[in-house]
């Protein structure tokens, strides 16, 4: 696959890291490709699959994600922030430390293939590191666009959410949150996009996982 780089958009981990980065004058570092998994990482990544273990997590993000914008604040189920950027729709699905680093990373890597499976390809896969006094940031991010050949004959093109961003936040090695939005294209060649909600339940939206499933945790966790 040829490498096409991201477009330069500035990613933070929250507001107070921005504010840090910016006061300490720290270099700016670049984006760089982003490395695949190896076989062996994709061998137990598609085990992670058979076991349908990402239905630990799927369903419940996708419903506190709801209550989020029903105007309910829960204090039970995994921690969902909306996104507040100008053109963008999104939400911040945050890590919790029972889910394990393995299994965070596993499901940034399901979002990314459903993704795919709704029409889309992947137009660049880059990460970047910035560092400052004890604290070290790594952002993953992919950016997906939707097949150019899924058009009408009238000569507009399904643009089905829009551009799809998902990105992946760690400091410190730890994982902070994954970062999952939309923005539309407003070009008269394109359709109008579909909504975010939409691209969130065809997404995320599974059933609750079996005790099966839940026993699988531990086993991917690391």
């Amino acid at each position: 696959m040829s490498y096409h780089p991201c477009p330069a958009k500035t990613v933070f981990v929250l507001d107070f890291l921005q504010q840090l980065f910016a006061r300490r004058r720290a270099p700016a570092a670049g984006w760089q490709p982003a490395a695949e998994p190896t076989p062996a990482q994709a061998q137990r990544h598609a085990a992670w699959l058979a076991g349908r273990v990402y239905r630990n997590w799927l369903g419940p993000y996708y419903k506190a994600y709801h209550l989020l914008k029903g105007g309910i604040a829960s204090r039970r189920g995994p921690r969902v922030e909306l996104l507040r950027e100008e053109h963008r729709q999104g939400a911040l699905f945050f890590y919790e430390p029972s889910m394990g680093t393995g299994n965070f990373e596993h499901l940034f890597q399901l979002l990314g293939t459903r993704v795919v499976q709704l029409g889309y390809y992947r137009a660049c896969h880059d990460h970047r590191q910035r560092e400052q006094a004890n604290l070290r940031e790594l952002t993953v991010k992919q950016l997906f666009k939707p097949q150019p050949t899924d058009c009408t004959h009238s000569g507009r093109c399904n643009q089905r959410f829009g551009l799809v961003h998902l990105d992946l936040v760690l400091v410190n090695g730890e994982p902070l949150f994954i970062r999952f939005s939309t923005n539309p294209v407003h070009e008269a060649h394109f359709t109008p996009a579909q909504s975010f909600e939409g691209l969130l339940q065809a997404v995320f939206d599974e059933p609750a996982a079996t005790p099966a499933e839940r026993a699988q945790i531990k086993a991917f966790a690391a």
